[in-house]
C-alpha cells in the first residue's frame, strides 16, 4: 500500500514493514510525510495480529537524511515552524505508543529529526556506512522535540557532543556509543535485520505487548516505583493461557 512518499505493508506473520520513499531527496520529509507516518503507524497499533513494526528508508543512501531544509527554509514564522515540529512529534510518538515493538533499519544518512525517529524506535539495527547525527544548530535551529530521548540512550555528554557540537557519527560508533543495538556489514543488514525479527516472532504476543508497555512506564520512573508498578502486570499475564502453554511447552523440550 501506499500513502503518497509512505509506502507500506504487513506480511501474514505479522510484520509490517513502513518505507521512507523518496530517495531522490535522501528520504528528506515534508510536514505532510510526517502526518503520513504518523498516520500508518497508528493505524498498525490498532492491529490485534501485528508482531513487529520496520520502519525503513528507500534506496542505499539514507534512512532520513532528515526533515526537508527546503520546506523549514520556508517557514514563514511561529506558527508554521509550530506545525512543522509538531508533525515530526506525532510521526516519533506514533513509534513509541506502537504497542509491538518498532525496529529502525539504517543503511545510509539518519539526521536531524531522521535520527529522532530512529530514537522513537525501540531497537535500531544500522550499516557501517550509516552516518547518523543532530546537525540543527549549523543551520540555526536547535534539536528538538524527540532529541529528548537522546540521553537515555547515550548519556548527557554524548548528547551534548550531538546537539551542540553538530557532529555525525559512524554507524560503528553509534554501536560503540549505544546510540544504535546492532551494526553489520551493508550486505549484511537484512540478514542481520531478519534474525531480530524470528527472535521477536518466538516471543509471547501478550508478553512482547506487556513488555512494551512497562518500558514505556519505566522510562519516568524511578527503579522502585517500576519494580512495584510491575507486579500486576506479572500477575495479569497469567490471566491468559500464554505463561501456561509456553512455559509448559518449554519444560516439556527440555526434559526430551
Amino acid at each position: 500500500m501506499s500513502e503518497g512518499l509512505i509506502r507500506h505493508a504487513r506480511d501474514e506473520q505479522g510484520i509490517a514493514r513502513v518505507t521512507i520513499d523518496r530517495p531522490a531527496k535522501l528520504n528528506a520529509m515534508t510536514e505532510a510525510m510526517f502526518l503520513q507516518v504518523a498516520a500508518v503507524v497508528g493505524g498498525y497499533a490498532d492491529d490485534p495480529g501485528l508482531r513487529g513494526l520496520v520502519l525503513q528508508g528507500a534506496g542505499d543512501r539514507a534512512f532520513v537524511g532528515g526533515a526537508d531544509i527546503g520546506v523549514m527554509a520556508g517557514l514563514s514564522g511561529p506558527e508554521e515552524a509550530r506545525r512543522f515540529i509538531e508533525a515530526v512529534h506525532a510521526a516519533c510518538r506514533a513509534l513509541r505508543d506502537l504497542p509491538v515493538p518498532a525496529i529502525a533499519r539504517i543503511q545510509g544518512l539518519a539526521l536531524g529529526a531522521g535520527l529522532e525517529l530512529a530514537a522513537a524506535c525501540d531497537l535500531r539495527i544500522a550499516s557501517h556506512a550509516a552516518h547518523l547525527g543532530m546537525p540543527e544548530v549549523v543551520v540555526g535551529i536547535p534539536s528538538v522535540v524527540e532529541a529528548s530521548l537522546l540521553p537515555g540512550l547515550i548519556g548527557w555528554g554524548r548528547t551534548r557532543r550531538l546537539l551542540l557540537l553538530g557532529e555525525t557519527i559512524t554507524g560503528e560508533e553509534a554501536e560503540r556509543w549505544g546510540l544504535v543495538e546492532r551494526c553489520v556489514a551493508p550486505e549484511a543488514l537484512d540478514a542481520a535485520l531478519e534474525e531480530w525479527i524470528a527472535l521477536l516472532l518466538k516471543t509471547g504476543p501478550a508478553a512482547i505487548r506487556s513488555q512494551k508497555a512497562l518500558l514505556r512506564q519505566w522510562e519516568s520512573m524511578t527503579p522502585d516505583a517500576g519494580a512495584e508498578a510491575s507486579i500486576p502486570v506479572f500477575a495479569a499475564a497469567f490471566e491468559g493461557d500464554e505463561p501456561a502453554r509456553m512455559l509448559g511447552a518449554f519444560v516439556a523440550r527440555k526434559r526430551k
